[in-house]
């Protein structure tokens, strides 16, 4: 498939060759003076190459992030919209802290194109703001290396406990009620995950702040590319907040 970045890249040298000629007398444009990178790699849309297979132990992980937040008795004492703000806030991040702590693998490859009936079909039906953002190569990438170093840094259960503490109690989340709380109980987390570490790692002084500046990379990957790469194929069109919102206040 040709490059779309092609015919950019070749109509700015051209350019720069013309501005940049100056007093030479060759007629010649001198394409070696502009480096182009193309972009197109990166920005290719791509799905899982096991979708069954992912789906079903991504799902296994989302079950899981959800029942760890409803395990813990200080977010049940928080004011319901407490609990609505930081679910919105950290069910992405703790969702991948669940993917590193299983050590969850997949694969992607291009996704396919629309076909030419589709296209007519749903012209004039969709509008760019209703078409969600489709998982791009870069943003996996942007997944697969937070993934690689988290394992690098071989968690311990207790560990990746109280790292998902520190996510969940979020005091800079907007519109809480009851922020003081919470911040206290983040740093509760924060202190018991420097706590475990004296044990199990004595010699190792830096990892606490290792810890914490690999979790720092979870805001990069958005919670768009979470929902459409590993649960689009599941639920379809729905609203995958509104389902995690019924598992987290469905009492059982």
């Amino acid at each position: 498939m040709d490059c779309e970045c092609d015919g950019i890249g070749q109509s700015n040298a051209i350019l720069f060759n013309i501005l940049s000629r100056g007093g030479s007398t060759t007629n010649e444009p001198n394409y070696k003076r502009v480096s182009q990178t193309c972009h197109c790699e990166k920005r290719r849309t791509v799905c899982l190459k096991t979708p069954g297979e992912t789906c079903q132990v991504a799902s296994d992980v989302l079950v899981k992030t959800v029942h760890f937040m409803k395990s813990l008795p200080a977010f049940q004492q928080l004011p319901p919209k407490d609990q609505l703000s930081l679910l919105q806030n950290c069910w992405a991040p703790l969702f991948i802290l669940g993917l590193a702590q299983d050590r969850v693998r997949f694969e992607v490859h291009d996704s396919p194109a629309p076909s030419m009936l589709k296209r007519i079909l749903l012209n004039g039906r969709e509008t760019p703001s209703s078409d969600p953002e489709q998982p791009t190569l870069a943003g996996v990438q942007t997944l697969k290396a937070c993934l690689k170093k988290f394992w690098s840094l071989d968690l311990s259960p207790k560990e990746y406990a109280y790292l998902k503490g520190t996510v969940i109690f979020n005091p800079d989340v907007p519109g809480l009620k009851a922020s003081l709380f919470i911040e206290g109980l983040q740093y509760e987390a924060q202190h018991a995950l420097k706590e475990v570490l004296v044990p199990l790692h004595p010699d190792d002084r830096g990892r606490f702040a290792r810890i914490l500046l690999t979790a720092s990379t979870l805001k990069t990957i958005t919670p768009s590319l979470i929902t459409e790469l590993f649960f689009r194929p599941v639920i379809g069109q729905a609203d995958l907040l509104d389902l995690l919102i019924d598992m987290v206040f469905t009492r059982y």
